[in-house]
């Protein structure tokens, strides 16, 4: 399977901010609309659903997209574009599902079976260069081969029976198989329209086709600026009550604090001294989070190619400070590379980090010696790094705290910061151009392979040249020999996190996030996923 470590990239999740009776309706129109004003924290980098790999990409899909199945506001998938879940074969091996009578492109057009094999063929032909082709390898027949340029395209082990209904052959038995239906690069796409289109296609709100309940507009590729509006055209049309969902992109936490203190929004994200001060306000409000920080290290690099000097690293910064006194919103360090609460012993009900333990904690005495190792293997008594994040308020803090963990614990290493748009350091990150980078991943589906499978030597993700043999073969038995044997699945698993971090230190884990906001009582419904997309509104509105 090919890697995700742009897991950095992939995971800059949307933090929304919902404001009542904004955006570019006047008041007396939001009077009688259900209209939201949103603040996203970053610029949408991409909107083609078999390209993008990012958090706020996804949110904003999420909208406007939408596959055969979806999660609904507890995480359960439930049928979306699908009239119902998909009858399987005995062996696990054969999925197939019926699309529903009515559900239709925006343009009003029919929804077809041939528009997700259409989309599907396009994730892994390796001429799109989509980076999250690795979701099909070793999971749809014939996916690897063609991912790896051996087979056609069309050879993929999907096909139409009819319009109406889809067939889907697996390698082997997925249990996490229904999850990944629900993700954005398993979302359809209109061929004759993207043909129509050529290079145009999804560069701006005017040159896209949606099937989900809201449509998009004023949305120019580049703007800081957008919006949602209801789809008339979609099946459900009668249980989505927002009317219009205006979008702003605010980097800055005390503006939108300030923004919803004189009454101009109805949440707003809190981190650091934000979530401190408000942790006791009647309207604070802390969701559930399965994104994941660390570091990683680009082995490219001489120095960082070092594994005492990664172990150093890893074990010189005091997570639990990071935590609670730098991003301080309910976040908690983390000594793993699987979050907590996320999975669960399918034989004994106790959670993945419990069963796990711990891995490269925080002990200074212990980096020290590391790093010492490293100097002399290295031959060097200085060593210069370049630690590269984004441009948000809360992460240049975070690499300010961490630089001074660093080069006050470990003497001779000295760390440059460098900070840069979010979507310049997914472009860093796919280049391998940069030493260390601040990162982070969100799970594309609920199974520990989402995040594991990154790691892998061939994963698409896999951007900082790390290559393990033994975290290879383990990877591959999860998904194949293993693949129904829970007991000794679930034990491979705890195996990665010994080779990854206890052995390689391929990454430094540093802390599960939280997602704490400050939110008006009448604002409902909007939902905060676990793994996916982040956000959906299809559910939310205002109550006044």
């Amino acid at each position: 399977m090919k890697k995700g470590v742009i897991i950095s990239t992939i995971l800059v999740a949307s933090t929304l901010i919902l404001a009542a009776c904004g955006g570019k309706d006047t008041a007396s129109d939001a009077s009688n609309k259900q209209v939201l004003r949103v603040i996203e924290t970053t610029e949408i980098p991409l909107m083609d659903t078999s390209l993008a790999t990012d958090g706020v990409s996804f949110t904003a899909m999420n909208q406007v997209f939408e596959g055969l199945y979806t999660l609904d506001q507890k995480d359960q998938i439930i049928p979306a574009a699908a009239e119902a879940m998909p009858e399987i074969s005995e062996d696990q091996k054969t999925y197939t599902i019926k699309i529903r009578d009515n559900a239709k492109w925006s343009d009003g057009s029919e929804l077809k079976a041939a528009d997700f094999i259409y989309a599907w063929r396009k994730v892994v032909n390796p001429k799109s260069g989509a980076q999250y082709s690795f979701l099909y390898r070793d999971v749809v027949e014939n996916a690897s081969d063609i991912i790896d340029g051996k087979k056609d395209p069309k050879e993929l082990g999907v096909k139409a029976l009819d319009d109406k209904t889809i067939e889907i052959k697996l390698t082997q038995a997925v249990p996490y198989f229904n999850s990944l239906l629900t993700f954005g690069p398993f979302y359809p796409q209109k061929e004759a329209y993207v043909t129509k289109e050529g290079k145009d296609f999804a560069k701006d709100s005017d040159h896209m086709l949606y099937n989900g309940p809201f449509t998009m507009t004023d949305w120019s590729g580049t703007s800081k600026t957008w919006s949602f509006l209801k789809n008339d055209n979609y099946w459900d049309k009668k249980n989505v009550k927002l009317d219009r969902i205006d979008v702003q992109v605010a980097k800055e936490p005390g503006s939108a604090v300030n923004l919803y203190n004189t009454g101009k929004v109805d949440r707003a994200p809190l981190t650091g001294d934000y979530a401190s001060q408000y942790k006791d306000n009647k309207e604070f409000v802390a969701e559930p989070d399965s994104y994941v920080y660390w570091l990683k290290f680009n082995q490219k690099q001489s120095d960082v190619a070092n594994v005492e000097l990664r172990k150093a690293i890893a074990k010189a910064i005091n997570k639990e400070a990071l935590a609670d006194t730098v991003i301080a919103n309910g976040a908690t360090a983390i000594n793993g590379e699987i979050p907590n609460g996320f999975a669960q012993n399918p034989q004994t009900g106790k959670d993945f980090r419990e069963d796990s333990g711990d891995h490269l904690t925080y002990n200074v005495a212990e980096a020290k010696e590391h790093f010492a190792k490293a100097k002399q293997q290295l031959g060097k008594n200085e060593i210069t790094l370049e630690l590269v994040g984004d441009d948000q308020e809360f992460a240049k803090k975070t690499l300010e705290f961490i630089q001074s963990e660093l080069e006050s614990h470990l003497e001779g290493l000295k760390i440059n910061l460098k900070t840069v748009p979010y979507k310049n350091r997914l472009a860093l990150d796919k280049a391998q151009d940069y030493t260390v980078q601040l990162s982070r991943w969100a799970p594309a589906y609920k199974d520990p392979m989402t995040y594991i499978a990154s790691w892998q030597t061939d994963n698409n993700y896999n951007n900082m040249s790390y290559s393990s043999p033994e975290y290879d073969k383990l990877t591959t038995e999860i998904t194949t020999t293993l693949a129904t044997n829970p007991e000794k699945r679930w034990q491979a698993m705890l195996d990665t996190e010994k080779v990854l971090l206890d052995k390689d230190a391929a990454i430094a884990p540093l802390y599960q996030n939280a997602t704490a906001v400050l939110e008006k009582p009448y604002v409902k419904g909007v939902v905060k996923h676990l793994f996916g997309a982040p956000y959906s509104f299809r559910w939310a509105y205002i109550q006044k």
